[in-house]
């Protein structure tokens, strides 16, 4: 399936962001553990070269250890990467402590002259990443808002907190037109992408034919079920409904019960911490020489 989504609303973020990120002392770069290369929106590149970035692998209680691993090892190659749980309690000083290292030698040379600035900070990633949820955390309390679906922040939100660090949390946005389908369903798959605008059925069946390429225990242990490499996705989802016992009238499946309850048990960690893609993966992402020489770029720029 070919995925493309981009409300008008992420047109003016851009321009926001644009603008805003002139006069940020460091960026924030949110990523969702489980598919961090993903989530890097090629559009914001140009914004931000010039600035510390400090990327943000989030979500790593959903995510495989050993990917996490290989992922901050990847971005460490830029400067900066720090991998946390936005929900819990000490993620807020993580990344607190990430700031003001990546600018100590401003605010070292401030301190010399006895001025006492604030760091302005501006929070970037892609829907539902927890770009808001891990400023509340850093706030306190709730001072932006939040939700488990894409979408939820509209405009730009200065913070201040006590710390002396004064964050900018910004709508979640994605880029016009998607190059790689395969990275298009990565981010529908984890939720950034809303599922009014996707056919959650025939995702099912991509993700389904994903996940197996990873490891097909994920799905087998989860709905104690078996099936062999022989078997189609379509197969899969069928003992799926099976297995949870979704079923219509006559006995017919309830394939679009079984396909939300799958993308949800991947979405809440239910079917167990898995990575999506890990640095050996993204030329695979690759699908074509225009998109090859766009990445090349990309990783240019992230590993400098």
């Amino acid at each position: 399936m070919i995925i493309q989504w981009f409300p008008g609303h992420m047109t003016k973020a851009l321009r926001v962001m644009e603008k805003e990120i002139k006069i940020v002392d460091v960026i924030i770069y949110v990523l969702d553990a489980r598919a961090p290369f993903s989530c890097v929106n090629p559009k914001l590149n140009n914004l931000v070269k010039g600035k510390p970035i400090i990327y943000v692998l989030n979500k790593t209680d959903l995510s495989e250890k050993n990917g996490v691993s290989e992922w901050t090892e990847y971005f460490k190659k830029k400067g900066f990467c720090i991998t946390l749980n936005s929900t819990q309690s000490g993620a807020s000083k993580i990344l607190e402590n990430a700031i003001r290292d990546a600018l100590k030698d401003k605010i070292n040379k401030l301190k010399e002259k006895n001025i006492n600035a604030t760091i302005r900070a501006i929070v970037l990633g892609v829907p539902n990443c927890g770009k808001s949820t891990l400023i509340n955390n850093l706030c306190g309390k709730a001072k932006t808002i939040t939700g488990n679906k894409p979408g939820v922040t509209k405009g730009k939100q200065w913070v201040k907190i006590a710390s002396g660090i004064e964050l900018l949390d910004t709508p979640g946005t994605l880029w016009p037109a998607f190059d790689n389908n395969q990275v298009a369903k990565h981010l529908a798959y984890i939720g950034s992408i809303k599922e009014e605008v996707l056919d959650i059925p025939s995702l099912s069946l991509e993700f389904i034919a994903d996940i197996n390429k990873i490891n097909t225990n994920y799905i087998k242990q989860r709905y104690n079920i078996n099936f062999d490499e022989s078997e189609t996705p379509l197969q899969i989802l069928e003992k799926i409904c099976v297995a949870r016992g979704f079923l219509l009238k006559k006995g017919e499946l309830d394939y679009d019960r079984g396909a939300y309850a799958l993308m949800n048990d991947f979405k809440s960690g239910k079917l167990g911490k898995i990575i999506l893609e890990t640095p050996k993966d993204i030329r695979a992402l690759l699908v074509n020489d225009r998109l090859n020489a766009k990445i090349n770029k990309t990783n240019n720029e992230i590993e400098d």
